[in-house]
């Protein structure tokens, strides 16, 4: 497959619109010299190690979960070892990927894996997801006839796109004309200064901002409510196993113990605290909070267990590695890398 098929693939079952506006996902590095993508390789971080493992192998493809380029730079040098694998990248033809925050929203994604390991429940989206594409405004406005209103927009054609834009017109007793005008924000400014050159038009001249769909099911963190109370400890356990480790850090919520009930759960991949606070559940679970953060979920009677940072986003590999096989043709081999591991360990 070439790459940009892939990409479409990508595309599918985790939409690039689904990710934070702060995040930089998708595409991000390619390769000047196209070639059929055979090998792809799967890292929750692209390390110098993953790009040595990537090149031995001689790997199309990097799928990786936290995108390498984050922040932006004004020169390609050596000096810096993320501008080193991005340049590594280019000199081997290999393309560089990165889904992150879309990949954590999406029905069926990293948070849904995170939340499936302390058992079944009724699961809903704490910060929910809406419709990203470009947003809409409704205008409308009365003109005298058709000619004025063809004139009208004759001159909206000049400064917007025809495409952007759609329109209603219904007829008044009056036998004047109501129109309904549908045009993006971009398009905004200058179809209402057309409007307001109209004296009849400025005068009825009426906006409203078109709120975008909420995307079901999609969006940041989870909620769960169980559908059998366990014990703190039992979701330890659970977690434990459901993330492969030996360890998790726990903060007991206020006059809880280990075997406090657990009826509701909340998750969030990575560094939760700012999708979690204030949420109310029993426990909450995700890789990373501040020391005050935790004293703040505690004192409200919170538990909350850590796992560190990149563990509590270990599903991206298997689950991803997944929707991969069922949307990709068997030509082209899927490879979780062995080099990828989170640099902090217990010792």
């Amino acid at each position: 497959m070439d790459l940009k098929t892939v990409l479409e693939v990508l595309e599918q079952f985790a939409p690039l619109s689904l990710a934070e506006s702060w995040d930089n996902v998708g595409l991000l590095v390619e390769p000047g010299k196209q070639r059929p993508i055979k090998t792809i390789l799967l890292t929750n971080d692209l390390t110098a190690d993953v790009m040595d493992e990537a090149e031995a192998m001689a790997c199309d493809l990097i799928i990786s979960y936290h995108p390498p380029l984050f922040r932006s730079f004004k020169r390609l040098v050596q000096k810096d070892w993320k501008q080193q694998l991005a340049i590594r990248a280019i000199e081997s033809g290999i393309a560089v990927f990165s889904p992150h925050t879309s990949w954590d929203c999406v029905k069926g994604g990293l948070n849904d894996w995170l939340i499936e390991g302390v058992g079944s429940g009724q699961v809903s989206v704490l910060s929910q997801a809406v419709c990203s594409s470009y947003h809409k405004h409704r205008l409308e406005f009365t003109a005298r006839n058709e000619e004025e209103l063809n004139n009208m927009l004759k001159d909206i054609r000049k400064t917007s796109e025809s495409e952007t834009f759609h329109y209603n017109i219904l007829r008044t007793e009056q036998e004047t004309l109501q129109v309904m005008l549908t045009c993006p924000s971009s398009g905004l400014t200058p179809t209402v200064q057309t409007i307001l050159g109209n004296a009849t038009a400025s005068k009825s001249l009426n906006i409203t901002q078109i709120q975008q769909p909420p995307l079901l099911g999609c969006g940041q963190g989870r909620h769960a409510v169980l559908d059998e109370q366990i014990s703190i400890t039992v979701a330890l356990q659970r977690m434990k196993k459901h993330l492969g480790l030996p360890y998790l850090r726990l903060a007991l919520g206020n006059q809880k113990t280990f075997e406090s009930v657990v009826k509701s759960v909340a998750v969030c991949a990575g560094s939760g605290a700012s999708v979690l606070q204030g949420v109310k559940a029993d426990l909450y679970i995700t890789g990373e909070m501040s020391h005050h953060e935790v004293l703040d979920a505690v004192s409200k009677g919170t538990s909350v267990i850590l796992s560190e940072h990149s563990n509590s986003e270990r599903g991206f590999l298997t689950v991803f590695k997944k929707h991969l096989a069922a949307h990709l043709p068997d030509s082209v081999t899927v490879t979780i890398s062995q080099k990828d591991k989170d640099p902090l360990q217990i010792i």
